[in-house]
């Protein structure tokens, strides 16, 4: 499961100004969606919460829903974390990277971990590398959390507990869009896990040949992603090319994960996301990550297949998470491996 080390891409730009990329670095470039394109929906949280509340399916509800099942992203605005939680987590975040190099290695990833700062899904000494420096903590349930490797400003764990409620919510709404009783999913995610990854993505002179973050779909039920500054780098894949996603100012943006698929027999689909860079300025992103308690089994849920086949597999978590932390990440190939005939 464990990432091998690599060298921190913050420190390499720092040393050679981001003019200096290592070929571990270079890609061939991709096609990339106009300006004129679609963009994803935007959904309302607090006319869901009305809905969700009056126990009825109204014009938000569906808007979601067509979103869940036409795009597997959306932008959500108006949802319940506060200002000054959300201020204070992308403050903590800016503080964190901005720490010198040796303060941040004190927080290194160990042999054998997931959490800490460093890089994740490097298997190999000549696979490509991504241009991103990155802290990634288990934060849910609170036993979880490793608080050594947790630095002197962490983040706003407020943060945290406040963007579960709110994917509660939407996995609430998700399942009523669905057909399923509330109950079905909600279960499962009692006492769920989350986990945070905080993204720095530095600028690079030659941003058009790097990655930021390799194309894939998250592992996870849903991801709430914060755009912490104002330059902006994520991009979905559809129709075939790479369409960047225009940040709502203040909103999430939430996609849809694997784990969610599975669950709803390929209904509701994962979608394949990438970050790129930019020439000259820095980037930062926080993702959070959902995902259902440990003792819960991964499979097609029974309310949804109960007049076809299943189309995937059935894992428990353990073998799941394993399973993707061991796979380099490769648009959707780990979830290739779970579709059954």
């Amino acid at each position: 499961m464990a990432s091998l080390p690599v060298p921190s891409v913050q420190a390499m730009v720092a040393a050679t100004g981001g003019a200096d990329v290592s070929p571990r670095y270079l890609r061939p470039a991709e096609a990339v969606a106009g300006d004129g394109e679609a963009q994803i929906p935007v959904i309302d949280y607090q006319r869901l919460l009305l809905e969700l509340e009056l126990d009825r399916c109204g014009e938000e509800s569906a808007r979601l829903h067509r979103a869940c099942l036409d795009w597997g992203f959306f932008q959500l605005i108006n949802h319940s974390v506060p200002d000054d939680v959300v201020e204070g987590m992308k403050a903590s975040i800016q503080q964190f990277f901005q720490l010198p190099m040796e303060t941040k290695k004190q927080f290194a990833q160990e042999r054998g971990q997931l959490e800490g700062y460093g890089q994740l899904f490097v298997f190999s000494e000549v696979q490509k590398l991504d241009w991103a420096d990155i802290l990634y903590l288990h934060t849910q349930p609170h036993e979880s959390r490793n608080t050594k490797l947790w630095p002197d400003q962490p983040a706003n764990f407020r943060y945290s507990g406040a963007v579960k409620d709110v994917s509660d919510s939407l996995l609430a709404m998700m399942a009523k869009n669905l057909g399923l009783e509330r109950e079905v999913i909600a279960d499962k995610c009692n006492r769920g896990l989350q986990s945070v990854r905080m993204n720095y993505y530095p600028p690079c002179a030659q941003a058009e040949k790097v990655v930021g973050l390799s194309p894939h779909s998250d592992a996870g039920l849903l991801t709430l992603v914060l755009q912490v500054n104002h330059v902006q780098g994520l991009q979905i894949k559809r129709n075939g090319s790479w369409l960047p996603v225009k940040p709502v100012s203040g909103a999430f943006i939430v996609n849809i994960g694997d784990m969610f698929e599975v669950f709803t027999n390929g209904r509701y689909r994962s979608i394949e996301h990438r970050a790129i860079v930019d020439p000259k300025e820095e980037r930062l992103s926080v993702a959070a990550f959902h995902l259902p308690n440990i003792h819960a089994t991964i499979g097609p849920l029974k309310e949804m297949v109960a007049h076809e086949d299943d189309a995937y597999k059935t894992l428990d978590q353990e073998s799941f998470m394993k399973l993707f932390y061991g796979t380099k990440l490769e648009g959707k190939s780990f979830l290739e491996q779970l579709k059954l005939n």
